[in-house]
Order: structure tokens, then sequence, then C-alpha cells
């Protein structure tokens, strides 16, 4: 039985174990992917949307600037009168700096090649001369103008974005490229902003994978191909115009990579995201999970524990007692009477065994019904335990039959008990509605013999039972 139930209690507990665990884990890695998933393929592009928007606003007054410039009357007539007042197109440049506050304004002559500036004019472009190639290909724009990222002509330490707009005249001859220059530090502090508040890397790449423009705290390889994790996967990013990509960095992060390219130019945006900031929610999620699971393990284990001990305490009581009068059951009288006689031949006494049997008992359950019966037996079940020893067993033995087993007790001891029980019995009154009925009982004793059985005991009790009932009921016979 003991072997059983802790079979029972060792498969609930694996069996509620192993369901927990495998819903939580299952919950956690479904959880775990659902945002990873939602974090690269929904909340880094819109990151990037968000700046490519801004970055878009940004560029908008230059672009219009340089649009008024390029169709503006006065350059066009100035340039086919020869050029003859480099100052008139030095002032002009000037007042648009200054009326629309960017860092530079610039034309560049198709027919003299000069280069003017606020400041007068700088110098002569040159096919020749790299720092002069963003002109030579503005001219061959099919488009009307472009964006570029260059150092200022005026100031070499300086790096503008410059919008070079083609300049045509009325019969679509190209006249000349202008333009304004717009700050890079607009874009770093976009940068800045919003890696403070996202909380993510942003940074610009060439077509080659070089970073070009980036915010404070950037210590990573300046080439996506030099980044640990990304050799494999920065081709993947060069060649397509919007890529997101996962990867494991050297140190152990996760990095989740969004790119976008942005045409004006011709560069790619990338935001980048250290680990999942809801990986560790989720985690936390998992452990409490765990222990919330184990908590209600431990609570079910208890009570079903205690719920078989009550019901094994239940099962042994109906085993070993009689349910009516609690006295105890034939079923284990083999066994209490085994182990008296062991005790009794330790120390070296004797067995006594008493058999009761209720006198006309038949009458009082054809007379009162058989729940008065039942009373009367459970009133003299307990007269008799009350006559007896702690260390002494009254068994039911069918009917209104008892056997009680004396320890340690003589046959005049025995035959006193006996006597005590009837005597008792006789003299209490048991009321039945209006009717006060009294009860006898006859009673048999014996002690056992050396090494007698158990069978040939009770034989011998039940004929000094019989005899009492032979010599008129209501007395103790006597077997030695």
């Amino acid at each position: 039985m003991v072997q059983r139930k802790l079979f029972f209690v060792s498969a609930l507990c694996l069996l509620l174990v192993s369901g927990f665990l495998a819903t939580s884990l299952v919950s956690y890695f479904v959880a775990k992917d659902s945002v990873a998933t939602q974090l690269q393929e929904q909340m880094l592009p819109l990151t990037s949307d968000n700046i490519y928007s801004e970055i878009q606003r940004d560029l908008l007054q230059p672009l219009l600037i340089s649009s008024l410039m390029a169709h503006d009357t006065f350059v066009t007539r100035w340039v086919t009168e020869g050029e003859r007042d480099p100052q008139k197109i030095a002032e002009y440049l000037g007042r648009i700096q200054s009326k629309y506050d960017t860092i530079t304004a610039f034309f560049v002559s198709e027919q003299t090649r000069n280069y003017y500036h606020p400041s007068g004019v700088l110098k002569q472009v040159d096919a020749t001369n790299p720092d002069d190639d963003w002109y030579f290909r503005a001219r061959r724009l099919s488009e009307d103008y472009e964006i570029n990222v260059d150092h200022d002509t005026a100031d070499r330490t300086r790096l503008s974005i410059f919008v070079n707009y083609r300049v045509l005249d009325d019969q679509g001859n190209l006249v000349g490229v202008t333009g304004v220059g717009l700050s890079v530090a607009s874009v770093m502090a976009l940068i800045e902003d919003y890696q403070e508040r996202y909380g993510r890397k942003i940074y610009f790449v060439d077509r080659e994978g070089q970073v070009t423009l980036h915010g404070s705290g950037f210590n990573d390889a300046m080439r996506l191909k030099n980044k640990a994790g990304l050799d494999r996967l920065f081709v993947r990013v060069l060649t397509s115009p919007s890529a997101s990509v996962a990867y494991n960095a050297k140190d152990g992060n996760k990095i989740y990579l969004n790119s976008r390219l942005v045409p004006e130019f011709d560069w790619y945006l990338i935001v980048e995201q250290v680990n999942d900031p809801a990986a560790q929610r989720i985690e936390r999620a998992l452990i409490i999970n765990v222990l919330v699971s184990l908590a209600i393990t431990v609570i079910v284990l208890l009570i079903a524990y205690f719920t078989l001990r009550g019901y094994q305490r239940r099962l042994e009581q109906m085993a070993t007692q009689d349910k009516l009068t609690g006295a105890a059951s034939r079923q284990v009288f083999d066994i209490v009477f085994s182990r008296a006689v062991k005790g009794a031949r330790r120390r070296h006494t004797s067995v006594a065994l008493a058999s009761m049997d209720l006198d006309h008992f038949k009458n009082i359950n054809d007379t009162y019904g058989h729940q008065c019966g039942d009373e009367v037996i459970r009133t003299v079940s307990s007269i008799a335990s009350s006559c007896v020893r702690d260390t002494d067993t009254l068994c039911r033995w069918g009917g209104e039959e008892f056997l009680l087993l004396l320890e340690d007790c003589d046959l005049k001891r025995a035959t006193e008990v006996a006597e005590s029980i009837r005597a008792v019995v006789e003299a209490h009154e048991f009321r039945f509605g209006r009717d006060l009925v009294r009860v006898t009982v006859s009673l048999g004793v014996t002690v056992q013999r050396p090494d007698e059985s158990l069978n040939a005991l009770v034989d011998r009790v039940d004929r000094a039972l019989y005899s009492a009932k032979r010599d008129g009921r209501n007395r103790v016979g006597v077997q030695a």
C-alpha cells in the first residue's frame, strides 16, 4: 500500500512538473520568437522609416532653395552677358546664404568653369582634379539635381551635404551647376536624438560598407565586413534596398540589424539593436511561471498526499474495525491473536478468550426493528469495551456475537471480567419509544492451551458459551 502511494505521488509529481515545464517552455520560446520577429520585421524598419522621413524633411528646404536659384533669370542672364561682374553673383550667393541660413551657396559656370562663392571666385574646376569630380558628374546627370556628401571647397575640413542643381537656359543648354550646402551636423544631431530615444545604434554606410556617418559611442569596425558575425551577411545588406538580419557578436550579444538605402545620398541607413529588450522580461516571466508551477505542484502533491492518507486511514479503519460498533473486525483478529500469543510467550503469561452473545436478540429486531437492534449491539459493545483494559481487544465476530481477547490474563481474571460485563449489561435500561427494555448476554470463557490454534481456542470458548445458553442464559460459562 505504501509503495503504491509513493508510486502514485511520484507519477503525479512527474506529470505535473513535466506538463507545467513543457507549457512554460513552449510559451517562452513562442513569445521570444514572436518578439524577435516583431523587432526585426516591424520595430527596426519603423525606426528606419522615421529617420528617413526626417532626413527628407531636412533636405526639402535646401532642395527648394537650389531649385529657385537654378530657375532664377538673374543667374542665366548674368552668365549670357559674359560673367562681366563676378561681384554681382557673389553678392547674390551671399544673400541666399544669409536669407536661408545655409552653410554655403555656390555656382559653377559651364563656360568659364569658375567656382563662385559669396566670397568671390574660389577656383576653376578641373576635370583632372578628383576634388572636382562632383561637378563633372552633375553636368552629366539625367535628373535635375543630385544630393551628395563631400568636403566643402571653401573649407576642406568641413563635411557637408550638397544639393547640386543643373542650371539650363531657355534652349535647354547647360549653363552651370548651382546649389547650397547643408551641415552634416544636423544629420548627426538626428542620429544622436534617435540613439538616445530608442537606445539603438544608428549609422550610415556607403556602397562599399564603409561607415560614413555615425553618432557618439561608435567603437565598432568602420567597415561592415570587418564586424565579427556580420562577415557572412554584409553582402546581403549592401545589395538590397532594405534588409533585416540578425547575428551573434563575438561578445555573445545578439545583434538585430535593419538597413535601408537612402537614394539621395546613395548610402545605407543602418539601425542596430543589441539583444532584444523584451527578452529579459520574457525570461523573468518564464522564471515566475516555473516558480508558480512548482508552487502549484507542491500544493497539489500536499493535497493528494493528505487525501490519500485520509483515504488510507479510512480503508484501514474499514478493514480493521467494525463499522457499527467500532470494535475490531474479524478480518484482523488472526493478526491480533498471533501478536498477543507471541507477547504472552515472551512474558510467560497466558491469553484468555471470552465469547459473548446477546440473549433473545431476534425478538428485539422483530419487535422494535433493526435500527433498535443496531443500537442495542452498539451499546453492548461500548459496555464491554469500558469493562476491559486498553491492551485487550474486543472483536465483533458476527451478528450479535463478540469475542474478547484478554492478554496476560488467567482463567479466574477472565471469568471476573466476563461477569462484570454481564452484570452491567443486565442493569442497563434501553428505551424504545415508551418502552423500557432490559437486555442480557451470555458469555463463555477459556484460556489458551500451549500451542493451541485460534480455531481450536474459538471452538472451546464456543462450547463454554453454549453451556451458558443451555443453563438458562444471562450467565458465564467456563471451559478449562
